[in-house]
């Protein structure tokens, strides 16, 4: 199934029905009047995240929902059949956004949430609702009232509790592989991750978390250089960051300060995040460059770097316990 996290759709709520005009005129019934009933509400158009759901591909084939509009009314009172709405269901973590793709109408982040974007018109009265003592025989019934229209997108952040940043090639899918039972493509050239993906990580029957791989950021992805910065939505809603550096490559106070330029000018919060530096590829390093890296790095970022390898699992038990206890921080302070 192809990944896909944006989505622009059209969306028209169903019309009101309209009143009618009607009287009543049966034998032997001395007097008659007015008996014309109200239209029947039109379709809201909502929303719901489901959980079997984990890309937007669907949204590419169909962009129009139309819900339908409400019956028109008839005599003896009779009101018009209200609509059916349209429910379109979408995967959790779905942000619905106007068409200026700034303002955000709703964000379904739980299982199950729904909203009701657009509301259908409500039906017109008939010459019934109109009926008094100075007017007995009403001619009026009003048309059902229209309902709304609009173009949205569709932006789907993954929820995830970890998310894995670092330049191209830095080991992020190795290490989801590893960890997980994901099966992400591994290969040794740049931008091999081309869609975000997700695993699971159980570290024992009670502690587990979810953890989410982007493809590689380069310097000016801001701009849109490589594949830009736009995959740093799916990890907006993580706990902890996990900075993944190739200590193999070089320069790797250079390579973090790259990355971290290019998550401040995303923003969306994620400079503030909590960040876990882990210096990859430990099996690619002499033990003196190790050591040499890891001092320099720590004394620039001002945080403690684990060393570690996605590939013999040198470290890798260790980063993630690091990283479950994050993520239970997080959940607490939830809770609290």
């Amino acid at each position: 199934m192809k990944f896909l996290d944006q989505a622009k759709i059209y969306l028209r709520s169903g019309d009101g029905g309209d009143g009618v005009v009607a009287f009543r005129r049966e034998r032997f019934i001395e007097y008659g009047g007015p008996d014309g009933g109200d239209g029947g509400k039109g379709g809201d158009i909502i929303f719901e995240a489901v959980q079997n759901l984990n890309t937007l591909i669907d949204f590419r084939y169909v962009q129009h929902f139309r819900a339908r509009k409400g019956g028109n009314g008839s005599g003896s009172d009779r009101t018009g059949a209200g609509s059916e709405d349209v429910v379109i269901k979408v995967p959790i973590g779905t942000q619905i956004m106007d068409d200026d793709q700034e303002t955000m109408l709703a964000d379904l982040d739980v299982p199950g949430k729904r909203i009701t974007l657009l509301r259908g018109g409500d039906g017109g009265h008939g010459n019934a609702k109109f009926k008094s003592s100075t007017n007995r025989a009403p001619r009026r019934a009003d048309k059902g009232w229209p309902g709304e229209e609009r173009w949205v997108w569709l932006r789907l952040k993954l929820i995830a509790d970890v998310g894995l940043v670092g330049l191209p090639n830095a080991g992020k899918s190795t290490l989801l592989a590893a960890s997980s039972a994901a099966r992400p493509k591994i290969a040794d050239y740049p931008f091999t991750t081309l869609h975000p993906q997700l695993g699971v990580v159980r570290l024992n029957a009670t502690e587990e978390f979810v953890i989410a791989d982007i493809p590689g950021l380069i310097e000016g992805a801001h701009e849109g250089a490589g594949l830009g910065d736009r995959f740093l939505g799916h990890v907006e809603r993580c706990a902890v960051l996990l900075h993944l550096i190739d200590g193999a490559a070089g320069d790797v106070v250079k390579a973090w300060r790259m990355v971290r330029e290019e998550l401040a000018a995303y923003g969306g919060g994620l400079a503030d995040k909590p960040e876990l530096i882990g210096l990859n590829k430990s099996d690619s390093m002499t033990p003196r460059e190790t050591s040499a890296r890891r001092a320099a790095l720590a004394k620039a970022s001002g945080r403690p770097v684990m060393v570690m390898s996605g590939v013999t699992g040198e470290g890798v038990p260790e980063v993630l316990r690091a990283l479950q206890n994050a993520v239970n921080e997080e959940r607490r302070g939830k809770a609290a």
